[in-house]
């Protein structure tokens, strides 16, 4: 039996240089963006002001994407370090997304960032407007295989159990890319950071503004920003909206932890917060049909026969179809040197409970059930902050555009003091997706049980606490020398 002191401070270190890495990652894809756009009209109008805007932002953008990259490759890691029962079992199907963007979208960023960078005056403008786009289109694509991989854990497809060598091997690698969770979650993911990077760009440009300097550059900065962020966020919404549809049909006990709902049926309710309900909107969310069912914790455990007349088996018969597939695994392995026939039938029965393999390593019905807590109020959170933000935007441009923000102090306060929130919202927009699977580290395939390294419980604490320490160290630098970058400004509108 696995130490759960081990699965515990395992999940804690995965947890923490993924909640780092996401720090840097969102600014990145968004600042990739509004530099883009405000090279593009530089090159357009043919107005120094626009170029050195956008040079002011790529500097942002620089500082931001060097420590992105040393949480990143940490982050990938840690699946042979801490995780290594999970590579070998799913490694030729989690590697392939993994090596496409290392080898193809990493190396992609990295040449055309120093064109980006050192290429000013060496490059022609068209060329060099074309290296910024190819930038953040590779930072793009780069999100998107990552994005794949981190779908098929949520949704595996394309994929078979070999029992000869112990592993799943891809069988349709389309099936893998074009997963609907995957491809769902990247413009879920990557039009977040738009939404990110417009917030930053916003509540930067407004402190110059509090600051009464660069105001023609802050509110040029605010327009764009702006416009940028109100697009991504509302993109946000409508994948949002897709998703939770996908996580209905695949992830069920996500989302009933997600809305508390431990009764389910049809025109389920939608929880704003304890107490206050909303009739039938979940089932209109979760299946776009009022009279949708929805089924709640205990309906999963237990079982349940939704209305088209689909029995879902309780959570004591998948364990045990579970240790079916699993002792027919040990038998298989055991007799296919020495009795053929049987081995065979082995397989059979393996094969016919595959569905259910991860099951087998449950001791615990309610272990099947995440955290509730965690999953219920980070959805709040990152709902009621993603719509508070998109009403900030709305309102900076409306008033930008009208001429006003510049004297509305409490207007520049709000966007300069909301810059952590969008940060926040996309972090409980993660602990959403990966808390809402456990106990799975593949969803119904692998349990973090089975998926877990056999490591010293010491080891992994110890490093847990040096890796604390080294990545507060890069965020304080990474801070620093922002602040450092922010406070002397641009200096466009002196030199204008």
């Amino acid at each position: 039996m696995v130490d759960t002191a081990l699965i515990d401070w395992s999940r804690a270190q995965f947890a923490l240089t993924a909640c780092y890495h996401w720090v840097f990652v969102p600014l990145t894809l968004g600042l990739a963006v509004i530099m883009a756009v405000m090279e593009t009209i530089y090159v357009v109008k043919k107005d120094e002001f626009w170029k050195k805007a956008a040079q002011f932002w790529m500097k942002i953008f620089g500082i931001n994407f060097a420590v992105g990259i040393a949480t990143g490759l940490i982050l990938e890691f840690e699946f042979g370090t801490n995780w290594s029962n999970y590579s070998w079992f799913v490694g030729d199907i989690f590697g392939a997304p993994l090596a496409i963007e290392g080898i193809f979208a990493f190396f992609m960023e990295a040449t055309f960032v120093a064109v980006m960078f050192f290429g000013w005056n060496k490059v022609g403008k068209k060329f060099h407007l074309a290296s910024t786009w190819l930038t953040g289109i590779g930072a793009t694509i780069s999100a998107f295989w990552i994005l794949v991989a981190n779908g098929w854990m949520q949704h595996p497809v394309g994929m078979e159990f070999n029992p000869d060598t112990v592993r799943n091997e891809m069988v349709d690698f389309w099936a893998v890319a074009t997963n609907p969770v995957a491809v769902t979650k990247f413009f879920h993911s990557v039009l977040s950071g738009w939404m990110t990077g417009a917030v930053a760009v916003i509540g930067i440009s407004c402190w110059y503004l509090l600051r009464k300097r660069e105001t023609r550059f802050a509110l040029a900065s605010i327009r764009i920003a702006s416009a940028v962020g109100i697009t991504g966020t509302l993109a946000v919404m409508i994948t949002g909206d897709m998703s939770g549809v996908h996580v209905a049909e695949y992830q069920p006990m996500k989302l009933a932890a997600a809305e508390g709902l431990m009764d389910g049926g049809q025109r389920a309710p939608f929880s704003i917060v304890p107490g206050i309900e909303i009739p039938g909107m979940l089932s209109i969310l979760a299946t776009h049909d009022i009279d949708g069912y929805v089924p709640g914790i205990n309906d999963i455990l237990d079982g349940y026969t939704d209305p088209d007349g689909n029995e879902h088996l309780s959570a004591e018969a998948k364990m045990y179809k579970g240790n079916a597939a699993l002792k027919a695994f040990k038998e298989y392995r055991q007799l296919k040197e020495t009795d053929n026939e049987a081995a065979m039938q082995a397989r059979k029965i393996l094969e016919d409970n595959m569905e259910y393999f991860g099951y087998g390593y449950i001791r615990d019905r309610n272990d099947l059930v995440p955290n509730v807590w965690l999953v219920y109020w980070p959805f709040r959170i990152m709902v009621g902050l993603g719509s508070f933000l998109l009403l900030l935007m709305i309102a900076v441009l409306f008033f930008e555009r009208k001429g006003k923000i510049a004297g509305m102090k409490w207007l520049q306060w709000t966007a300069l003091l909301s810059i952590p929130l969008v940060y926040l919202a996309g972090q409980a927009g993660w602990v959403v997706a990966e808390v809402g699977r456990q106990p799975w580290a593949i969803q119904d395939l692998l349990p973090v049980n089975a998926a877990v390294s056999s490591l010293g419980t010491g080891a992994v604490k110890t490093t847990f606490f040096i890796f604390v320490a080294v990545f507060t160290l890069f965020l304080a630098i990474e801070l620093n020398i922002m602040f450092k970058a922010i406070k002397k400004g641009p200096k466009v509108d002196e030199e204008a």
